[in-house]
């Protein structure tokens, strides 16, 4: 009988993983989005994220809360991907897949990328860092209500949302 139970359990919880990962991602309340570039030094850069939306919260208080690692996306964690080695406001960062988190304060950015890319969003360890690097945050023209990114052909790299841009450069 211990067995019957056992066995219908891990049943129960094997089809219910599988559901969940057959989810249609594209219906998510922040759905996924992703952005890629070749810039100029020839290396191609994407970034992989869930994109959140402000609905009337405002970026530092109501969420992405300031002091605090942010996964700067939605849902698995942000990915930045590299198929060669490149410098990140003149820091090197080799080629490969990276986690990219934030800690946002109103005068400034820090960037994170992370070696431990394929995971839940909010799961973080620094002793996994491969890079950090810090911007200052700049007000956009317009308000973005969907976090979006942005790969130029020059390199640089934009987060934008609310009113709120962060750039940093790469090559």
């Amino acid at each position: 009988m211990k067995k019957i139970l056992l066995l219908t359990l891990i049943a129960g919880i094997f089809t219910t993983t599988n559901a969940l990962a057959q989810q249609d991602k594209s219906k998510r309340p922040s759905p996924p989005a992703k952005v890629s570039e070749t810039i100029s030094s020839g290396a191609t850069i994407s970034i992989d994220y869930g994109q959140p939306s402000l609905k009337g919260r405002t970026i530092g208080k109501d969420i992405v809360p300031y002091g605090e690692v942010w996964r700067a996306g939605a849902n698995e964690a942000t990915v930045f991907e590299t198929n060669k080695e490149v410098k990140i406001e003149g820091k090197v960062l080799p080629a490969g897949k990276y986690s990219f988190y934030a800690i946002p304060t109103a005068d400034k950015w820090t960037l994170i990328f992370n070696k431990t890319w394929e995971q839940w969003g909010t799961v973080y360890s620094q002793d996994a860092d491969a890079l950090r690097i810090d911007v200052k945050p700049s007000k956009s023209a317009s308000k973005t209500e969907k976090m979006m990114y942005s790969i130029a052909k020059d390199g640089k790299v934009s987060l934008m949302w609310g009113d709120t841009d962060v750039n940093f450069k790469v090559n």
